[in-house]
């Protein structure tokens, strides 16, 4: 933070930031994310590297992709999301048992089978073009008496979006 507030002294016209945040609790990531925002919108040109994907969908107009030391995408935060998918259906079933049976409803209302999350009580997610799918979804789970208690319309992620580029997931870096 010491040397963020050396750097903005002069208020310079072009500021390079390297991964401005790490280690930062969350109340003075939020006050250098305002610190950011505010040298923008005064005119500084900020270039920012930061491996924490929802500080660079926050602050970012325009991104660079990097893997294995190459560029493999720029453009604006927008384009690149919707490149990449749009938006995706979260269903958590209530019991986590009920995983296999929810991803057959959920594939043909979406045309896709969904992806389970590896971590956490159990998620089905499936790339979706649209809320079309999302009535249909509830239609097969009420039809198979499936309670349940949470279903999310969303945009991918820019994690979701880095790991689709790369086609690889982070964990195979070190291998």
């Amino acid at each position: 933070l010491l040397a963020l507030a050396a750097s903005l002294v002069q208020r310079p016209a072009v500021l390079f930031l390297d991964e401005p945040t790490t280690g930062l609790d969350p109340r003075s990531r939020g006050e250098v994310w305002a610190m950011i925002r505010e040298l923008v919108t005064e005119g500084t040109t900020v270039l920012l590297t930061t491996q924490y994907l929802d500080e660079a969908d926050r602050l970012a107009n325009e991104i660079a992709v990097i893997d294995h030391g190459r560029v493999i995408a720029t453009c604006t935060v927008s384009a690149l999301m919707s490149k990449s998918g749009g938006q995706i259906l979260d269903v958590p079933p209530p019991d986590r048992a009920d995983l296999p049976r929810v991803a057959q409803l959920v594939t043909p209302a979406t045309g896709v089978p969904p992806t389970a999350a590896s971590d956490g009580p159990g998620l089905l997610s499936a790339p979706v073009s649209g809320a079309r799918s999302l009535p249909a979804v509830v239609t097969a789970l009420q039809a198979e008496r499936i309670e349940v208690t949470e279903l999310a319309l969303r945009l991918v992620s820019l994690d979701e979006v880095f790991l689709a580029l790369t086609g690889h997931d982070t964990q195979e870096e070190g291998q």
